[in-house]
């Protein structure tokens, strides 16, 4: 089974555990900082890999590491350590973000920019963008890039709105190549 489906169904089930149990937002936050730790820390990476460490001093590690974590949390993450599914960590986190925010009708966003947006920026870019994909409201995250000259790209989900001036011109290249 494909490492995706294997992620998308242990994201459903802690979703529907989390809107049982009024935890949703309690739930993202913690899947959040899991997923920096897994993503940030190659030693535990290593750690779990290790096929001569038991389970038990993985799981014992793992609740040391993450025991400001709700249980329904550490009992999964324990549950991945049974069934050797360590290296989906981040592919759960994401899917749960996804279940999350359809849930509450809202979007990530990614906007990349030459330099740190204001948050007055920020705040008229996100009611441009939920209005524009139906949504309740968007959370931006600004990644500066340098290499645009100017304006901003905008990622949500899998689509990429380019203001940047760079695709402004690529645009007009091909309208004037277009009308030759």
């Amino acid at each position: 089974m494909s490492k995706d489906i294997v992620a998308s169904r242990y994201a459903v089930a802690l979703f529907k555990l989390a809107k049982e149990k009024h935890m949703l937002e309690t739930f993202e936050e913690e899947l959040r900082t899991v997923k920096e730790v897994f993503q940030n820390t190659k030693e535990l990476h290593m750690f779990l890999e290790q096929p001569n460490i038991s389970n038990e001093k993985k799981k014992d590690m793992l609740k040391t590491v993450f025991s400001s974590l709700s249980q329904p949390m550490l009992n999964t993450l324990c549950l991945l350590v049974d069934k050797q599914r360590e290296d989906i960590v981040t592919d759960i986190a994401d899917a749960y973000f996804e279940l999350a925010n359809a849930e509450r009708n809202i979007a990530d966003a990614t906007v990349y920019s030459v330099r740190p947006l204001t948050e007055d920026e920020k705040a008229g870019i996100a009611e441009v963008f939920a209005k524009r994909d139906g949504k309740d409201a968007i959370r931006i995250k600004n990644v500066v890039n340098t290499e645009l000259l100017g304006g901003i790209k905008v990622r949500i989900g899998n689509r990429i709105y380019d203001g940047s001036l760079q695709g402004k011109l690529a645009r007009i290249q091909r309208e004037l190549l277009k009308n030759r």
